[in-house]
């Protein structure tokens, strides 16, 4: 933890590598004029939980969880995860159940019966796992189990569960454990709507004020924008909390995840949001959000 207890700001965020970065210069006292950070490291379902109870200050969180907590927290516009090519993945042991390379469409996948494990069910994972199956799956999926997203690839594995969706590094990692995948969440998600795929997002309180806000807001994007200008000052920091995650995977992360809607939502990324959501709730997957809720002060 950095900062003086009762005048820093209570943030809560991932120790995956992809937050340490970002958060990096912020954390250590580098972004000029920054309150400090009283910093919590948990993963994101504790950090869902979290915005829930409207526990801390500011919180990184998915994206599906915002239709719980908006009245209470504000999205900030920069600092969370979005992109392409960086969706879940449905993985399996038998590759029977995969498609065969070059075929267009999931023709003859079959979850019906089958147990699929997945990291949580207020996760931005689930609900592109949910509109994926709704479109390709007419039999639907047998049973969904939630195991914690370190668990999921040896349960795969071991034959506890027929299919698994996966975050994070297991992009990078799945094949080490024989694996194959079935289907890549984000590219159904690109492919269907043309837009890049929403992962974490940064809220803050909304008691906190706008022009407290918009302190955070500018802090978070400073933050980023250091990273990127000397990568190499930020190794400390991640490799302390990557969890023995490999050096290589660990700059593939960030150079996934980090990207310029990490500095800035942008139009693209809003309409990202906004289109997830509001397809989640059509499918009774989310309540619907109010119009405007979404707006930064």
């Amino acid at each position: 933890m950095t900062g003086k207890a009762g005048n820093a700001v209570q943030i809560a965020y991932s120790p995956c590598p992809n937050d340490t970065f970002v958060f990096d210069a912020w954390a250590h006292g580098r972004v000029p004029g920054a309150p400090a950070l009283d910093v919590t490291f948990a993963d994101i379902d504790l950090t869902n939980g979290m915005a829930e109870r409207c526990e801390l200050d500011v919180l990184k969180v998915s994206y599906a969880v915002l239709p719980w907590v908006l009245e209470q927290y504000a999205l900030l516009p920069c600092g969370g995860a979005l992109g392409r090519g960086c969706g879940p993945l449905v993985l399996v042991k038998d590759p029977s159940l995969t498609r065969e390379p070059g075929v267009e469409g999931m023709e003859g996948v079959d979850l019906a019966g089958k147990t699929v494990a997945v990291p949580s069910e207020r996760s931005t994972a689930y609900l592109l796992f949910r509109l994926w199956a709704a479109d390709v799956l007419p039999d639907g999926v047998g049973k969904v189990v939630v195991l914690p997203f370190n668990e999921i690839m040896p349960a795969v594995r071991d034959g506890r569960v027929d299919a698994g969706l996966v975050i994070h590094e297991a992009r990078f990692t799945y094949q080490d454990y024989g694996l194959h995948c079935l289907a890549d969440m984000g590219e159904h998600w690109e492919s269907t709507t043309g837009l890049p795929i929403p992962l974490g997002a940064i809220i803050a309180k909304r008691s906190l004020g706008e022009e407290r806000l918009r302190e955070l807001a500018a802090c978070a994007r400073t933050s980023v924008l250091m990273a990127w200008e000397d990568p190499e000052v930020s190794r400390p920091y991640v490799r302390a909390h990557a969890q023995e995650l490999d050096p290589a995977v660990a700059d593939q992360h960030i150079g996934l995840y980090v990207n310029e809607f990490t500095a800035d939502l942008g139009e693209a990324g809003y309409a990202a949001v906004r289109g997830l959501l509001t397809r989640a709730a059509a499918e009774g997957l989310v309540p619907a959000i109010a119009s405007g809720a979404l707006n930064f002060p």
